[in-house]
């Protein structure tokens, strides 16, 4: 993450701009940990699938797995959607998928499906601290804004020729 600045030494326009970037940071970060929980979870699915005899269809368990990370609702309030296929994070992921090589999980190995499951919740997590840290981040300035709504160093009038 970039260098930490005090919140109280930024301009409104700064503080406001380095909110909503962090916003959309954390947006990004959590389009690809959502896709890295799913495509764990189909990973899983295919451990028991196979520990199960093989009888059933993983695509039954995908409506479900798709469902659960795909559109689940975050706990912080939606922004629009964007697109972030091309996000460097996404592409980084997509080279994962490409290095296992999973296009059939039902043709990996065990020992090939293990690495794939550990390298995927490698992957979650390092997205699941980027977001704590941004969660974090986004507080403070957040923090920050309404203190000067508050204190009166800003004013409610700015706020709304700011969203014009």
């Amino acid at each position: 993450m970039a260098e930490i600045v005090d919140p109280r030494q930024l301009s409104l326009v700064e503080l406001r701009a380095l909110r909503t970037k962090l916003q959309n940071n954390d947006d990004a970060v959590s389009y690809v940990r959502r896709l890295a929980q799913a495509r764990l979870d189909l990973v899983q699915a295919e451990k028991r699938r196979r520990l199960d005899g093989g009888s059933e269809s993983l695509a039954d368990e995908l409506p479900s797995i798709l469902a659960t990370h795909l559109t689940g609702g975050a706990p912080r309030p939606p922004r629009p959607a964007t697109d972030f296929s091309d996000h460097p994070l996404a592409e980084q992921f997509d080279a994962l998928l490409d290095r296992a090589g999973d296009n059939d999980l039902s043709s990996l190995t065990g020992d090939e499906l293990i690495r794939y499951a550990d390298a995927l919740h490698e992957f979650e997590q390092a997205r699941s601290h980027e977001r704590r840290e941004l969660f974090t981040r986004i507080d403070e300035l957040s923090a920050e804004l309404v203190r000067r709504y508050r204190d009166g160093e800003a004013n409610v009038d700015g706020l709304l020729a700011a969203d014009d």
